[in-house]
């Protein structure tokens, strides 16, 4: 077997070294305090611009996109994780035709470098949890006419729906008209297109249903 002599460290390394530990120790304790510092809360500036955020929440920072947060609602207890996008609207300063276009309930957990991204009604319940990277929206691209550009078209809005205790997995994608009833599990990676009844497990792209509760007999494989 063979093996390597490593020179003994020199004081100097030695030196180095304990610099290097207290330094990076410094840094995490300064990150630390940025991302206390900059969360967002209801008692906050920024918080206080939203139409309603309840005792308990937080958006973690750092944040994406924020903007037209006078038609966002956020319940008490609910976690936004950092690198979050939230908006109403195309723009910001826009007049939305519906208050509150995105509502997310009491106790829920939105997952980091989610996108949250609504235009008419995305209504998102109590006690709703996410993974990392889950993208929620009700309103698509058009494509259909071969002359303007894809980014400047645009489908009618439709309302989205997550119920109460439902959890979606990492990298789910939920798109415009989409139903999700209560204590659904959605796996990860999922695009939820259609509706999924209450007490349900769906995957896939689209989405289907793969289990679901029925009364007096338990959870059954729909395959």
């Amino acid at each position: 077997m063979l093996t390597r002599d490593f020179p003994e460290p020199t004081a100097w390394d030695r030196v180095r070294g304990r610099l290097k530990r207290a330094a990076g120790e410094a840094v995490r304790r300064g990150w630390d305090q940025v991302v206390e510092l900059g969360a967002i809360g209801p008692d906050t500036a920024l918080g206080r611009r939203f139409g309603h955020f309840g005792p308990g929440s937080v958006i973690c920072f750092p944040t994406n996109t924020i903007f037209n947060e006078q038609y966002i609602q956020i319940g008490a207890g609910t976690m936004i994780g950092p690198q979050v996008t939230l908006s109403a609207g195309m723009v910001p300063g826009q007049q939305c035709v519906t208050n509150p276009v995105v509502r997310i309930g009491d106790r829920c957990l939105i997952g980091k470098g989610s996108g949250i991204v609504g235009h008419l009604a995305i209504d998102i319940g109590n006690d709703v949890w996410t993974g990392h990277h889950v993208y929620i929206t009700d309103q698509n691209h058009g494509f259909e006419d071969l002359a303007l550009p894809i980014s400047r078209q645009s489908m009618p809005e439709r309302p989205v729906t997550i119920g109460d205790g439902s959890w979606l997995g990492y990298g789910t994608v939920v798109l415009p008209g989409a139903t999700i009833g209560r204590h659904v599990v959605v796996g990860a990676n999922s695009v939820v297109t259609g509706a999924l009844p209450d007490y349900s497990v769906a995957v896939g792209a689209p989405a289907r249903v793969v289990r679901r509760y029925v009364e007096g007999v338990g959870w059954v494989d729909s395959r």
